[in-house]
């Protein structure tokens, strides 16, 4: 995935969840819009190298998007939450998503379930079930290469796997699926410092046959793309 028209400078600060200001190059400060609702734990720290995008469109009270930091100095993260569908999609299509071949159709937020949940990915096939993938973006670095999701409480998450395990025991095949853009991650595991509830209903609902697969990106300053999967420790 291409980042296009990108725009280097510091992160002043984070607030309000969706508005960051940032420094840039010449001196002049900007408010850029911030597409991360999660707590941001360790990709929001004041004085962090910063990539924002500009959308073109002057109609858009805020045109600039945050897309990028450098965390600690020297890991880029992608902290735009909306890029990990498609960025997923890329790499089923691209075949470096092993596990998830051999499908007909890809459908994007498709209703399901009995708590009015979206899919983020159906998969389709003649005379397979049909593979419902839930993504999560993973960007809370800990220590030792750990990374951990969620960064914060997180209740429509534990919707989420409830429908999953609902789909198993119903006889589809149901993946959830840690997009994780962040280049000092090397393994994955539940936050459960931060919600242990959500930790424990994801081993319930890995021990009742969801998947749990995790897949790290490629970051340059104008790229990101899907590389590799890590290992998730439960």
């Amino acid at each position: 995935m291409k980042l296009e028209a990108m725009i280097e400078g510091r992160l002043v600060k984070r607030y309000k969840r969706f508005l960051a200001d940032v420094e840039l190059a010449d001196g002049s400060q900007v408010t850029a819009h911030c597409p991360n609702t999660g707590s941001m734990k360790h990709c929001a720290e004041p004085g962090s190298r910063v990539w924002l995008n500009d959308s073109g469109n002057p109609k858009r009270k805020y045109p600039l998007g945050w897309e990028l930091v450098e965390v600690d100095g020297q890991h880029l993260c992608c902290i735009n939450t909306g890029r990990a569908n498609a960025l997923i999609r890329e790499g089923i299509e691209a075949g470096v998503i092993t596990e998830l071949q051999g499908y007909d159709r890809i459908r994007q937020e498709v209703k399901y379930g009995e708590e009015n949940s979206r899919i983020d990915l159906l998969l389709e096939a003649e005379g397979q079930p049909d593979t419902y993938v839930e993504i999560k973006n993973l960007t809370l670095l800990e220590t030792d290469g750990w990374g951990s999701f969620p960064d914060a409480v997180t209740t429509r998450g534990a919707k989420h796997l409830r429908e999953l395990m609902a789909m198993v025991a119903q006889g589809h095949r149901a993946v959830l699926m840690f997009c994780v853009p962040h280049a000092g991650i090397e393994r994955a595991r539940p936050a459960d410092q931060i919600d242990p509830d959500y930790g424990r209903l994801l081993r319930e609902a890995a021990a009742a046959g969801v998947e749990v697969l995790a897949y790290r990106a490629t970051l340059t300053a104008d790229e990101v793309r899907i590389s590799h999967p890590i290992e998730v420790f439960l």
